[in-house]
C-alpha cells in the first residue's frame, strides 16, 4: 500500500470515490482507457484517454457533466457513481442502503409528528386536569392496540411454546 492508497475499509468521499468507480467500472469492462474515452466521446461527452487516466489516478478533477457522463455510458445511476466503490459495486446493497435510510428519515418525520401531538395533548390536559386520567387511559389503549397489531401483523399470533404451557381454555 502506497501513501496515495486508502486504508481497507475506509470510505472514500465525493470525487476520490469516483475516480475509484470509473477504474473499477472501466477494469470490470475489459476497456483500456481509450475505449472508455470512445465510448465516452459516441455518447457525446467529449474526453480523451489521458483526461481518463488523469481522472481515474487523482491527477484530474471531474465535473458534474463529465460525471453524467461515466454514469451513463456504464449504465449506472449517477448517486451510484459517487458511493463507496465497494458497496456501489453491489447495486443491491446499495439500493439495501438507501431503503434504510428513506426508513430512517420517515421514523424520524413520525417521531416529530408523535411529539408534536403529545405536546399538544399534554397542554390541552393541563387546562382541563379533570379528564386526564381518563384521556391517559385512552391513549395507552389505542398505543397497546396498535403495538398488538403490529406484533400480529409483522410476527403472527402469539405461541403457547413461547410461554412453556400448552393452551387449556377451550377443553374441557
Amino acid at each position: 500500500m502506497t501513501d496515495e492508497d486508502p486504508p481497507p475499509g475506509v470510505l472514500l468521499s465525493g470525487e476520490a470515490n469516483v475516480a475509484v468507480r470509473i477504474k473499477l467500472e472501466r477494469e470490470a469492462r475489459g476497456w483500456s482507457t481509450n475505449a472508455l474515452s470512445d465510448r465516452l466521446n459516441e455518447a457525446g461527452h467529449e474526453m480523451n484517454p489521458s483526461a481518463v487516466w488523469r481522472i481515474e489516478n487523482g491527477k484530474r478533477r471531474i465535473n458534474l457533466d463529465e460525471a453524467i457522463g461515466f454514469a451513463e455510458v456504464f449504465g449506472i445511476d449517477l448517486r451510484n457513481l459517487v458511493g463507496p466503490p465497494q458497496l456501489a459495486a453491489q447495486a443491491r446493497a446499495m439500493e439495501l442502503i438507501d431503503a434504510i435510510v428513506d426508513a430512517f428519515r420517515e421514523t424520524q418525520r413520525a417521531n416529530a409528528a408523535y411529539t408534536q401531538a403529545r405536546d399538544a395533548l399534554d397542554a390541552y390536559l393541563a387546562e382541563h386536569p379533570d379528564i386526564r386520567e381518563e384521556a391517559e387511559v385512552m391513549v395507552s389503549n389505542a398505543m397497546a392496540e396498535a403495538s398488538t397489531k403490529h406484533l400480529r401483523e409483522a410476527y403472527g399470533p402469539p405461541s403457547t411454546e413461547h410461554f412453556g404451557e400448552a393452551d387449556t381454555s377451550d377443553k374441557a
